[in-house]
């Protein structure tokens, strides 16, 4: 038997470690686009890009281990180009690779803007941080978390930076305008200049040009306007994806509706029994959750269960920790202090917290549990 595991970041490494704690003793085959071997993306837009970081990007695993230990097959430097549902294989560089259970971890790519550097990869990262290194007047494109994340690295440096946003407040989809207005305030106290509900109508050498004539001078523009799933492979094979952003769409067993076919991470979206719908996030706990299950799955899909893990995230601002946990899809929103609690019907189904890291977790457990909104407004405080 053969697993194929087509993505080599946290979600494939995952499933990779996952079937091996199983007990399974088949052959692997880890198939990632980029050459190097898995890392951990996170520390790209934190600590890689501090005065004094790490000056190199450092793998999950070494070589050795991924072989010797792991048994893993590695092809490395190459992308998945084809699905063929019917024969069960692959195509990576012209090659066939047949398998028998198939896990998608292939991530997303972020979107990219001319003029601009994106944040995605070890070599993005390195560029970025040469020019913080060299005192770059920075402009950043996209206030979500990516975005924010380097404007605190280069004001942590003592650097200009301006944020330019074409919502009305940073986060705005992914925590609400509530939690979004309270997390602008952040950037404020550090001295970031912000211009929200502004549109860039173009990126020269150093310059940024807005709507309305502005232009902001720039050494140093980073785009952090989203990802999209990279699908473009799997177009044509017979799978399900999703109409917006092309992403593979699964039940709730992370099944991508063929046999032995699953999928996990950024590129899929997985119906939720916990909030209903689908949900396609891009987090680190989500994908290493769901790379271990996708392999798990694969590997037995008699045992296949529903996940219901409520959705995690963190990010680091200026010395501050966010992080919030559920979904942002609510009816009532409420803020006490530095906690914002979201409510669907009469349920708690989000929470998100600044500098208290206790508290988050404990608001987890309350979502998973289907904790009721009179509940977490008194474990709050706030009834």
């Amino acid at each position: 038997m053969t697993l194929v595991v087509v993505g080599a970041s946290l979600a494939g490494l995952r499933a990779v470690e996952a079937a091996r704690r199983t007990g399974y003793r088949g052959r692997i085959v880890l198939i990632g686009a980029e050459e190097h071997l898995p890392y951990d993306r996170p520390p790209l837009s934190k600590a890689f890009l501090a005065a004094g970081g790490p000056r190199a990007v450092e793998p999950f695993h070494t070589e050795e281990v991924l072989r010797e230990v792991l048994g893993v097959e590695l092809l490395l430097g190459a992308s998945a180009e084809g699905l063929d549902l019917g024969s069960r294989e692959v195509t990576v560089a012209g090659r066939a690779v047949r398998y028998d259970a198939l896990v998608i971890a292939t991530g997303a790519t972020a979107r990219t803007l001319p003029g601009a550097r994106a944040l995605r990869t070890a070599e993005d990262a390195v560029a970025v941080r040469d020019a913080l290194d060299r005192g770059a007047r920075t402009v950043v494109i996209g206030a979500g978390f990516i975005g924010s994340e380097v404007a605190s690295a280069a004001r942590a440096r003592g650097l200009p930076v301006t944020i330019v946003e074409a919502a009305a407040v940073p986060l705005a989809r992914a925590v609400g305008e509530t939690a979004g207005a309270a997390l602008a305030a952040l950037h404020h106290e550090a001295g970031t200049e912000l211009r929200l509900g502004a549109e860039v109508t173009g990126v020269t050498d150093g310059s940024v040009r807005l709507a309305g004539g502005e232009v902001l001078p720039a050494d140093l523009v980073v785009a952090g306007i989203g990802a999209v799933p990279a699908t473009g492979w799997l177009e044509g094979s017979g799978l399900v994806l999703h109409e917006r952003d092309r992403g593979v769409v699964c039940d709730a067993t992370l099944s991508a509706g063929a046999p032995g076919v699953y999928a996990a991470g950024d590129v899929a979206h997985v119906a939720s029994p916990l909030f209903g719908g689908l949900l396609r996030l891009e987090h680190w706990t989500n994908a290493a959750e769901q790379g271990a299950a996708a392999a798990r799955h694969a590997l037995d899909p008699a045992a296949a269960r529903p996940l219901e893990a409520v959705p995690y995230f963190w990010s680091d601002w200026y010395g501050h920790r966010i992080q919030f946990v559920g979904t942002p899809d609510a009816d009532e929103v409420v803020t006490a202090g530095d906690t914002t609690l979201y409510r669907r019907g009469d349920r708690l189904v989000g929470a998100l917290t600044v500098d208290r890291p206790r508290e988050i977790m404990k608001h987890r457990r309350r979502i998973a549990g289907r904790a009721s909104w009179a509940d977490a407004l008194a474990f709050a405080g706030t009834a």
